[in-house]
């Protein structure tokens, strides 16, 4: 057992049995507990998976000072990724971990799922609302390592996210292991529009169906 405590504040949802663990990071705006990361968390939890959530350095200083403050430099997020990985790994080398996460988290873990999938055995990588470019900046695109990931890779995008609308997202060049799901009329935390009759919890629902779906599919095969 590693007798260090974990690097970073952590929540820790499902059966102690589970086939595998999902580590997931939180995104820019937004803590490891807010009703998203819960929902998805929990919704995994029930279908048997363990879930970890865990917050970046900046956020839990936020979470002690009460104080907001923009995210840490990228390479301070892969570190603390990083070190989630390996703690797991450390704790429990048997057991398969998938990396993932709202937004920011999803796109962090997308950097180092080739890497640590060569370095720590991660078998996958789950994308909750991925930025694809900053909200109203188009040219600004975020994808030149989606185009050569090798590790299967699910992005679970809303509809009409800012940071990616289908009609958008539809024209990138993305790698043969990326799967792009969508979530139907969901805006960038999946949530829909009224005229949908789609409510934020069946669409979070849905989310849950289609990463339990992903991350089966990736343990079996």
């Amino acid at each position: 057992m590693n007798p260090d405590p974990p690097p970073a504040p952590r929540l820790i949802d499902g059966p102690d049995v589970a086939p595998a663990t999902v580590l997931l990071a939180h995104g820019a705006g937004a803590p490891m507990d807010s009703p998203f990361m819960a929902a998805i968390a929990g919704g995994l939890a029930e279908s048997g998976w363990r879930v970890v959530r865990f917050e970046f350095p900046y956020m839990a200083r936020m979470r002690e000072t009460g104080r907001r403050q923009g995210p840490d430099r990228m390479p301070v997020l892969q570190e603390a990724f990083r070190q989630q990985v390996r703690w797991e790994k450390t704790e429990q080398p048997d057991r398969p971990v998938f990396i993932g996460g709202k937004s920011m988290g999803g796109r962090v873990a997308s950097l180092l799922v080739d890497e640590m999938a060569a370095s720590d055995g991660v078998r996958g990588c789950l994308c909750l609302g991925y930025p694809f470019h900053p909200p109203g900046k188009p040219l600004q695109l975020r994808t030149e390592h989606l185009a050569a990931l090798r590790t299967p890779t699910l992005i679970l995008q809303g509809e009409r996210d800012s940071f990616g609308r289908r009609e958008e997202v539809e024209t990138y060049t993305l790698s043969p292991q990326v799967q792009l799901r969508w979530i139907p009329s969901g805006d960038h935390s999946f949530k829909p529009t009224r005229s949908s009759g789609l409510s934020e919890a069946e669409n979070w629902a849905t989310a849950v169906a289609l990463s339990d779906q992903f991350l089966r599919e990736l343990l079996s095969g």
